[in-house]
């Protein structure tokens, strides 16, 4: 708990004492099936600290994600096709900077999902799942309001407005967060444009909460985990497949 709270405090501290930090780039790549062909598509949106130059690097990048859930997905369902989408439309604040702080680029970003969704639907008619991790949680929150989804997940998020409950949507809204995951430590408040409000892991929320089990901030999409396996479910519509929170062992209790 004390390392937690020491990380969380050090980021918060990191992020006052610097300066708006410049754009990291913008890019966006499909893998797996052709979106025109696919019979689901999902797209990844990341959080913060998501450059061009480490879009590839690993599972805990956009690019990264969407290969394991390519493969994940054509493990748990192998004639099934799958598009992915990793979103990098925004310019992504660095961790430690003032940006993260406050929801500005959030606001600017969830203009360009919702214009980047429009034009997916131009070209499928496949059912799409937004999966948003961190900071991009905030950006679907936002975008999500009659955007032409069928399925909203929020993984990691450290808040997703003001509104106490899941936006007006017809898509199904699902959040998850890991046993490890230091984000649960940062408040769910917001003060103008400080802060991201709502914790979609409340109850009173509405989401249908996922296991993510024991990982940390950056392990949603590793391979051979259950956050992992529940996101591919997701993507794909399996919804009855789906691991909820509540049907998992019991667990040591959270801190």
């Amino acid at each position: 708990m004390l390392r937690y709270l020491a990380v969380a405090s050090a980021v918060a501290l990191g992020a006052l004492l610097m300066w708006p930090a410049p754009p990291t780039g913008r890019l966006v790549r499909v893998y797996g099936a052709d979106p025109a062909s696919a019979d689901r598509v999902a797209v990844v949106v990341p959080g913060a600290d998501t450059t061009v130059a480490t879009f590839e690097s690993s599972t805990r990048n956009p690019g990264g994600a969407a290969r394991a859930l390519v493969a994940e997905a054509a493990r748990l369902a192998p004639g099934e096709r799958l598009a992915v989408v990793a979103w990098l439309g925004y310019d992504s604040p660095p961790t430690l900077s003032f940006d993260v702080l406050t929801d500005e680029a959030a606001v600017a970003g969830s203009r360009e999902l919702r214009r980047a969704v429009s034009a997916l639907r131009h070209r499928t008619a496949a059912p799409i799942a937004l999966l948003c991790h961190s900071y991009g949680s905030y950006i679907c929150a936002q975008a999500a309001p009659g955007l032409p989804v069928a399925a909203l997940a929020f993984i990691g998020s450290p808040g997703v407005g003001a509104g106490p409950a899941v936006p007006a949507t017809r898509a199904r809204v699902w959040a998850g967060l890991g046993d490890n995951d230091w984000v649960r430590l940062v408040p769910k408040i917001k003060l103008g444009a400080f802060g991201f409000g709502s914790d979609p892991m409340s109850g009173d929320y509405g989401a249908r909460r996922f296991e993510a089990g024991a990982g940390g901030h950056s392990d949603y999409y590793r391979p051979g985990s259950i956050s992992l396996s529940n996101l591919a479910l997701i993507a794909l519509g399996h919804d009855s497949e789906v691991t909820l929170e509540s049907e998992t062992p019991t667990r040591t209790a959270r801190s």
